[in-house]
């Protein structure tokens, strides 16, 4: 979603030799609010960690950037996940449906400008692979992905994502904040949304093995737990370091989709 600022919560990691911002917090983070046993074990059962989890009224926010809400804790998946490489593409077992599709987003007006055009740029680029799902960006009326705005998600947080599919439909949009995420490029913000986008519609980060590879520090895994894993035929086995869904990403980055990422979401869409 999400940054060496982390994309969703999009937790700002301190500055490092990589400059690499997280799209979520360090996996060192202790939780802030004390979770139940249950709870900790439906996280664990949906495949996430729970290193760093933050309970919060909708439900847990998770990787930094990903809200598991109550409705998505309480379900059971189907236990399978879409891996690309040997940094793998994920999505969820959730995904959107009723396809082909248009998804409708919205950009609060209470955002700088820029942001409407780094909107469409995202939009420009899923709509550009000839996927089931297409976006449309509108300004009267509810949207399915409305991007809203937040003037404080916590310290060092740039945004955090709405979850998942739930129901066949997105989750519910994503919330920045731009007086963390500062002065960046239109590509920059574009990619930033292009990732809470690609949360929204079921994909996790690309190197959900080893959070290392993009965020730096020790090699973090955020937990496959019991779910299984679809490997892409015909994808490299290489590392992927440009993709769109890699969990940090710096402040001059732009990650248009690559070549694995292309195969990942035309597989899905």
């Amino acid at each position: 979603m999400k940054a060496l600022n982390t994309f969703a919560p999009l937790a700002l990691l301190a500055v490092t030799a990589l400059s690499l911002s997280s799209c979520q917090e360090k996996a060192a983070i202790e939780v802030k609010n004390q979770l139940s046993e249950s709870t900790i074990d439906q996280i664990k059962a949906l495949g996430f960690t729970t290193d760093g989890a933050q309970a919060t009224a909708e439900g847990v926010v998770v990787e930094g950037d990903i809200l598991l809400t109550k409705e998505m804790l309480a379900s059971k998946p189907e236990q399978s996940l879409l891996r690309v490489g040997q940094d793998e593409q994920y999505r969820t077992t959730n995904l959107v449906s009723r396809l082909p599709r248009v998804l409708t987003v919205s950009v609060s007006s209470q955002f700088p400008n820029g942001y409407v055009q780094a909107a469409d740029e995202a939009i420009r680029r899923y709509n550009a692979q000839g996927l089931r799902i297409t976006m449309r960006r509108i300004t009267s009326g509810t949207a399915d992905l409305p991007i809203t705005y937040s003037a404080d998600l916590g310290p060092g947080v740039l945004g955090q994502s709405g979850g998942f599919p739930s129901n066949g439909n997105p989750a519910p949009g994503f919330k920045l904040a731009p007086s963390v995420i500062g002065a960046r490029s239109i590509n920059n913000v574009a990619t930033i949304m292009a990732h809470e986008m690609g949360h929204c519609i079921g994909f996790r980060h690309t190197d959900y093995f080893n959070r290392a590879y993009s965020c730096g520090g020790s090699a973090s895994n955020e937990g496959a737990s019991t779910i299984g894993a679809i490997l892409i035929p015909g994808t490299p086995s290489g590392a992927d370091p440009n993709s769109w869904m890699l969990a940090c990403i710096g402040s001059t980055d732009d990650r248009p989709f690559n070549a694995n990422d292309r195969t990942a979401l035309n597989y899905v869409y």
